[in-house]
């Protein structure tokens, strides 16, 4: 390949991505001195990304297939504003070779390393022959070319169950599954590979043995054209749920000084083996004695903003100046590890609903100062919509420290103080995983999350005096809000007139719960709440996204969302969802059919598992979904019969879509 055409200085940037990451690279682009052009679907018009860039280009529709995986249209962006280069940012066609080469051929930088590269480590098959080669350990498995089902079971059978079934091409956790026993394997293999082909276009599988209770280790490395290649120290990404990394930090707790040294002597000999030029990650499983090496991702990782700030080094930066031709500007000994950082992805998904993801207009985003070791890198602002086409991440937020507990501490109170609404988030799920006691004590190996789960999803407290009381501020603060057209005046004082008393009731409920009753008195004397026996002195001042609350000569800073009767509060107590019962009366239920089985998100059909007229136990699974770029699947309610099914695989159906229906058995 002609170097010239690899490496050499830019002005103008493409981003072929999205979401957060479009937005991160966009950021350092601009300080640069880079004129950045982001590329949107019809989907994602108005998103941030687009808004943030210096001219964007529409690709086509929503579905990722075509737009932001169309690489002629890619190329086609780039010719028509004048983009000499290329980033491709995290996941779509980050680690695609054939992306990598269709810019090289037109002329254009890519930001990464080259195609050959690619191909080379991309494969996780290929790159641990070339691990093996060159002395890197390796997990006992099979990465064969191939790919009947009597090799695999046989490759199953010689390692030893449990094995871990997963994609050749691609990541994220899309296209694996551990299987236990023969008997899983069969079905495995085939929803797998339906996965993998989906989401990486390759559904060629590897083996390998399974790891109990193991962790997650990666080194960052970097290298330049010149032969210059550096590891940034290691980032620990054990908390994990699905195969998909939910907190990391770096550097890892688990491992010493000379552990430290060998693991990233070990990723730089990985690189080296095929003289790597760029950012990437060497991914190693550890049993808590030894590292194996399983994969190289050939792009930056979701989660480089923990070594960013260990190491004072902005990896754009550097990826963009490798891009140049330039050399790396240090020296691997002049590279200092400092304090620690622990990072969390907000994603838009419900925990107490088996993490189901969440669409819709974010109606509310607050998120805390970027300030006090505290960094968000976001993807999502106020009013923008959340789609079900791409990944349910919304941001990263990341705390540094000079030590472990006081960066959890710090990203604790970042989350605490995060109010997002419209979507469901997994931000309350996040403040539980980091302070639980086994975390802090990093007493933990990646099936932590799942064995923990009741308790990390656990149903919220139920509200107590502070928040009843705060739930009639929100209401009376709302209602003068309106009267006054939509200003606050923190000098007025509440519910005061010259003569007599007034009352006023309340009643609050949460969920199909009992209800809370409150009684507001105002007029001519101090306001005071009475709850039950108890009457309490109230007073509360307005400020942005909520007020100050005095009950009792106690004032408490209270955040607060209202939305007809529905009210969000975060208190000291944490968050509340309350509904205000209707004062006039007339409120229903709303009735659904048990036995229909509706989609929960729009997605695309793409397997049926059962036959109309089958006698089905409870949670036997009727048909999948894949939603976001991640399979689910429907299973009956209850034991009973499949009446009907209202679908066909790749039928796109919409949230809510009535697919099948289960007459429950008559016992």
């Amino acid at each position: 390949m002609d170097r010239s055409k690899l490496y050499r200085r830019f002005r103008t940037l493409l981003i072929a991505n999205r979401g957060e990451i479009a937005c991160r690279v966009i950021r350092t682009a601009r300080t640069m001195g880079l004129r950045t052009v982001a590329v949107y679907s019809e989907a994602d018009r108005d998103a941030m990304h687009v808004a943030l860039a210096d001219e964007a280009v529409l690709l086509g529709p929503a579905r990722a297939r075509d737009s932001y995986l169309n690489v002629e249209r890619l190329i086609e962006a780039a010719k028509k504003t004048g983009a000499e280069a290329v980033h491709p940012g995290y996941g779509f066609l980050s680690e695609n070779a054939e992306f990598a080469q269709a810019c090289y051929d037109a002329g254009l930088v890519f930001v990464g390393p080259t195609a050959g590269m690619m191909t080379a480590m991309g494969s996780k098959s290929g790159s641990k022959a070339l691990m093996e080669k060159a002395g890197v350990p390796l997990v006992p498995g099979y990465h064969g070319e191939a790919q009947d089902d009597a090799t695999l079971a046989k490759a199953a059978d010689k390692i030893g169950f449990p094995i871990l079934v997963k994609a050749s091409a691609g990541g994220g956790g899309r296209g694996m599954r551990i299987v236990r026993s023969a008997a899983e394997l069969a079905p495995a293999i085939v929803s797998a590979k339906r996965e993998a082909k989906a989401a990486f276009g390759d559904d060629r599988m590897l083996i390998e043995k399974y790891v109990d209770n193991p962790r997650h280790i990666e080194v960052q490395i970097i290298g330049d054209s010149h032969g210059n290649l550096l590891s940034l120290f290691e980032r620990e990404c054990t908390l994990q749920r699905r195969h998909q990394k939910v907190i990391e930090e770096a550097p890892s707790p688990t491992l010493n000084a000379a552990q430290r040294d060998t693991v990233c002597a070990a990723a730089r000999k990985a690189a080296g083996a095929v003289n790597y030029v760029g950012a990437g990650t060497i991914e190693f499983v550890s049993d808590g004695k030894d590292v194996f090496f399983i994969e190289m991702n050939t792009r930056l990782q979701v989660e480089h903003p923990v070594t960013e700030l260990i190491t004072g080094i902005d990896l754009v930066e550097w990826q963009l100046r490798v891009a140049f031709g330039e050399a790396l500007p240090m020296q691997q000994d002049e590279i200092k590890l400092n304090g620690h950082a622990v990072e969390a992805r907000v994603y838009a998904e419900n925990p107490t609903k088996n993490f189901m993801p969440s669409v819709g207009k974010i109606s509310t985003w607050r998120l805390p100062a970027e300030a006090g070791g505290l960094r968000i890198d976001a993807g999502y602002r106020e009013g923008d919509t959340v789609s079900p086409y791409y990944d349910a991440m919304l941001a990263k937020m990341i705390a540094w420290a000079p030590t472990r507990d006081v960066a959890i501490d710090r990203l604790n109170r970042g989350l605490e103080e995060s109010d997002v609404r419209g979507i469901v988030t997994n931000i309350p799920f996040l403040s539980a995983l980091i302070t639980h006691p086994k975390v802090r004590a990093n007493a933990i190996d990646t099936g932590f999350i799942e064995r923990e789960l009741t308790a990390l999803t656990s149903t919220a407290a139920a509200p107590g005096e502070l928040e009843l009381c705060a739930a009639v501020a929100a209401i009376v603060s709302d209602e003068r809000r309106a009267a006054q057209g939509g200003v606050s005046s923190p000098w007025q004082t509440f519910g005061w007139q010259p003569v007599g008393r007034r009352q006023r009731n309340f009643a609050f409920r949460v969920g199909h719960g009992p209800e809370h009753k409150i009684v507001l008195n105002y007029g001519s004397g101090p306001s005071t709440l009475v709850i039950g026996e108890r009457e309490l002195a109230f007073t509360f001042v307005p400020k942005e996204g909520g007020f100050d609350l005095t009950l009792d000569g106690v004032k408490s800073s209270v955040a607060a969302v209202i939305d007809g009767h529905e009210l969000y509060l975060r208190t000291r107590n944490g968050r509340f969802d309350l509904h205000w019962v209707d004062p006039f009366g007339g409120e229903t239920e709303e009735q659904t059919g048990a036995d229909k089985i509706a989609a929960p998100l729009p997605g695309t059909v793409v397997a049926v598992l059962a036959e109309e007229g089958a006698q089905l136990e409870k949670g036997a699974p009727i048909l999948t979904l894949e939603v976001m770029k991640m399979e689910q699947t429907l299973r009956a309610p209850y034991a009973g019969v499949l009446k009907s099914i209202k679908c066909k695989v790749g039928d796109i159906v919409q949230e809510g879509i009535e697919l099948a229906v289960v007459e429950p058995s008559g016992e």
